[in-house]
């Protein structure tokens, strides 16, 4: 039975799209068989991230309506074992049936070893619906008090709900900004409440990959690179010490 993986965070523009494409990546690349699914509706770019940008993927709504199956989803045209929903262009998150999508991530659980969603920011509707049936959210932020007071906030709500198995990725992480604010790793995680799954460090690279409509994984192995594939191997149950930055 595969697991359902909701990428989240308190706020936008912590990064979770390009961490969703790129742990999925890596995950496939490891051998494993990978589901993402966009549910950023209205703000969907998990195909750019993927470097599937030039494609026109199904979207997770064309398999609630039973226009296509699973089956059918986006295979990525150079990673095996990696395939994509897309959100769809014009429906709101309150018009989706919550236990219809609910039975597909069910679905997808029989067929995948990992279903990666893409979160929208914030605690909305949109929100409520990725994280809903998921096994495991992992929370994005970037290192600043705002940011992490917002994940704490966010793992808060989770739990309200009944999401217990919380993680936090701590992305775009620079060795000069750690030093000048005296941070470590225990103090980021006594600021959240959370077990810390990975940081990654700021890379450049990550948004030449995007522009160059190509996955992370397959611009560069240094890096940001490295660091979502510490993250991959962790979810695995490897034994993966932390990225040094």
């Amino acid at each position: 039975m595969g697991q359902v993986i909701a990428i989240s965070s308190g706020k936008g523009g912590t990064g979770k799209t390009t961490l969703c494409a790129a742990v999925g990546s890596c995950l496939a690349a490891e051998g494993k068989r990978v589901l993402c699914i966009d549910a950023d509706m209205g703000l969907r770019n998990l195909d750019i991230s993927l470097g599937m940008a030039d494609l026109a993927p199904i979207s997770f709504t064309d398999v609630l309506c039973q226009r296509n199956s699973l089956r059918d989803a986006t295979p990525h045209p150079e990673i095996q074992n990696l395939y994509l929903l897309s959100a769809p262009a014009l429906e709101r998150p309150e018009s989706i049936h919550h236990q219809q999508f609910g039975a597909m991530l069910e679905a997808a659980r029989e067929q995948f070893d990992y279903c990666m969603i893409d979160s929208p920011a914030g605690i909305g509707a949109g929100f409520r619906l990725a994280v809903e049936f998921a096994d495991r959210v992992i929370l994005v932020a970037v290192p600043d008090p705002a940011s992490l007071r917002d994940a704490a906030g966010t793992a808060d709500r989770l739990r309200l709900i009944g999401r217990q198995d919380l993680r936090l990725v701590v992305n775009r992480v620079t060795s000069r900004l750690f030093r000048r604010l005296h941070w470590t790793v225990d103090d980021i995680m006594d600021e959240t409440g959370l077990p810390l799954l990975g940081i990654i460090p700021a890379d450049e690279r990550v948004v030449m990959a995007a522009a160059s409509n190509t996955a992370l994984i397959r611009y560069s192995e240094l890096g940001a690179s490295l660091g979502f594939l510490h993250v991959a191997r962790r979810l695995m149950g490897r034994r993966v010490p932390l990225l040094r930055i």
